[in-house]
């Protein structure tokens, strides 16, 4: 079970990459309307989303399964853990606001909601819980992919994952800025 969750947590990764930089174009006005593969993109990434954080709430289970048993938490010890499974919960949070918030269908024609403060925090707040989650989640997934060389890699990842998440956060603000002047 692990094995699949560390690939699929490599798909929504490249998914998540391809989503934030279309998303963005788009955000910003770069890019003009949702595409048709930009839809099949994130409702797939979606899914796997859903499959990745029920596969981490089994292995969850099992954990406190294991720590009732032996009847030693060793919470201190275990604080990473805890990040990263409540960070992962609070992604499904800002993930129910970010499709609510960016879904729209009129007559055919693609068109977004209203944009406000509120809409902007919720994704400024989605941006930062990704990079917790992604932060507190890299080593652990490279080494169960079999990555070797694993220090050269989590600077690079990291540095690209800093870079993307920036012009993601920039997004929101330009499209939140662009809303503001209509």
């Amino acid at each position: 079970m692990r094995k699949w969750n560390t690939l699929i947590s490599l798909l929504v990764i490249l998914l998540f990459v391809f989503h934030a930089v279309f998303g963005g174009f788009q955000l910003a006005g770069i890019m003009e309307g949702g595409s048709a593969l930009m839809q099949v993109t994130a409702w797939l990434m979606l899914g796997l989303i859903i499959l990745h954080a029920l596969i981490g709430c089994v292995l969850t289970g099992q954990t406190l399964k294991a720590v009732r048993k032996s009847g030693v938490s060793y919470f201190k010890e275990n604080k990473l853990f805890w990040a990263r499974r409540i960070s992962g919960f609070a992604i499904l949070l800002f993930i129910l606001f970010h499709v609510l918030i960016f879904i729209g269908r009129n007559e055919g024609a693609f068109r977004l909601n209203y944009f406000g403060t509120a809409q902007l925090i919720s994704q400024i707040l989605l941006v930062i819980t990704v990079a917790v989650h992604v932060i507190t989640n890299v080593k652990p997934v490279l080494i169960a992919a079999g990555i070797p060389g694993l220090k050269k890699y989590v600077v690079d990842i990291l540095l690209v994952l800093a870079i993307l998440l920036l012009l993601s956060g920039a997004a929101f603000v330009i499209y939140y800025l662009r809303w503001r002047m209509i």
